[in-house]
């Protein structure tokens, strides 16, 4: 099995893969960033969409074969409204940054190579592709 830090490795570029709810693709960069897109596939969930939008951007790391991700801006949609003070404050942003500090997401690494990754949270395994690779040969 890889070493954390072969993992982190691996993890950057851009990655695809669905979740039972979820098409995703989220780009691992290499200040320890990233920045996803999760376009809902159940009906039900589209109003969710609507009203959170569907880019966010965050910090990730690996640590003893988990990855973790944790949300630091919400894009664009109804509820992330700025409030004009001395500078301009995010209402979902400051939702989504004290919310990380609870809820960071963590992914158990099962497999991964230089094209495909296996992982798994607490509900189901998830099968991603790199659909680039940002590393120059």
């Amino acid at each position: 099995m890889n070493s954390d830090i072969e993992i982190e490795i691996l993890l950057l570029g851009k990655w695809r893969f669905n979740t039972y709810s979820e098409k995703i693709t989220i780009e691992f960069k290499d200040d320890m960033t990233y920045e996803q897109t999760r376009v809902q596939t159940l009906f039900f969930s589209k109003p969710k969409e609507l009203i959170t939008g569907n880019k966010f951007t965050g910090v990730w790391y690996v640590s003893q074969k988990k990855l973790y991700l944790s949300v630091k801006t919400m894009p664009k949609s109804f509820f992330n409204l700025k409030i004009p003070l001395f500078f301009q404050i995010s209402i979902a942003d400051i939702v989504a940054t004290i919310g990380s500090i609870f809820t960071t997401e963590s992914y158990e690494v099962i497999r991964i190579n230089s094209s495909k990754f296996l992982i798994k949270d607490k509900d189901e395994s998830i099968i991603g592709t790199k659909i680039n690779n940002t590393r120059k040969s």
